[in-house]
């Protein structure tokens, strides 16, 4: 891979990251323009990296929601903060399962799979459709919700499945509002994705060769500029509009790709 396509890479990952239109579908998707024959395991190292610096960026943003609960779980006391923390810990639960017993099928589904990305994002959008239907409660994220909201992560891994989408999608439909919604999907997947990376590297799953390392770095810095920006303005993009035109962008893309596929093949 080279440098420019790393930074094309790394861009559309941080521009689709905060939309609900699946950026690791949107990055197979762009591997397979650019004609990559990379095997699954180093598809899947470029797409942590490009994941790590967006999770970077959400800190970033969300670095004063992050103090507070650092500054609230420190005073040792069952506060909000605390409670809250709780609820992330809950929704982390499925998707660390997946990744920890389903880590080699997973790795073959980030092998140039565009037919299923398509399928995928065509669920995307229908998942999309429905909740935009669905009432808002204006509730908090409760317990219970957490474990169905982490279900709903853990499904995203799949290639095509939006994360965001399923997460937020989840939640409307559990009659939380969208503002709400929205905080939790994103603060949710930072130490999901940190843990993914600690574990990778204990394992010594995960490691930049020489040889990649210089496409690695640029679609890193890449993700995490766009990522900065387009999560400051995309947070109040999805919290306003109808999630009905994400949906139909899913469904056109998704049908196109698997026509593609089918044609190509």
């Amino acid at each position: 891979m080279s440098i420019i396509e790393a930074i094309i890479l790394g861009i559309i990952q941080g521009l689709t990251e905060f939309l609900p239109v699946s950026s690791s579908g949107h990055l197979e998707l762009a591997k397979s323009l650019f004609g990559k024959t990379a095997t699954g395991s180093e598809s899947l190292a470029f797409t942590v990296v490009v994941h790590v610096a967006t999770a970077l960026s959400t800190c970033m943003v969300f670095r004063k929601d992050i103090a507070a609960l650092l500054g609230g779980l420190l005073q040792l006391t069952w506060n909000a903060e605390t409670i809250f923390s709780l609820k992330i810990v809950l929704s982390m639960i499925p998707a660390a399962f997946v990744g920890l017993f389903f880590e080699s099928f997973i790795e073959e589904l980030f092998s140039g799979q565009i037919l299923l990305v398509g399928a995928m994002l065509g669920v995307t959008g229908l998942l999309l459709f429905v909740a935009d239907r669905a009432k808002n409660n204006g509730k908090d994220v409760g317990f219970t919700d957490a474990i169905i909201i982490g279900i709903s992560q853990a499904i995203a891994i799949l290639p095509g499945v939006s994360r965001s989408g399923a997460t937020i999608s989840t939640t409307v439909l559990l009659g939380i509002d969208r503002e709400k919604a929205t905080r939790f999907s994103f603060l949710m997947v930072v130490p999901l994705i940190f843990g993914k990376i600690a574990k990778d590297t204990i394992d010594g799953g995960f490691s930049m060769e020489l040889n990649n390392a210089s496409s690695l770095i640029a679609g890193f810095i890449a993700a995490f500029i766009s990522g900065w920006f387009a999560c400051r303005w995309m947070i109040a993009l999805v919290k306003r509009a109808k999630l009905t035109y994400f949906s139909l962008y899913c469904f056109g893309i998704g049908l196109t790709v698997i026509l593609y596929s089918v044609f190509t093949a």
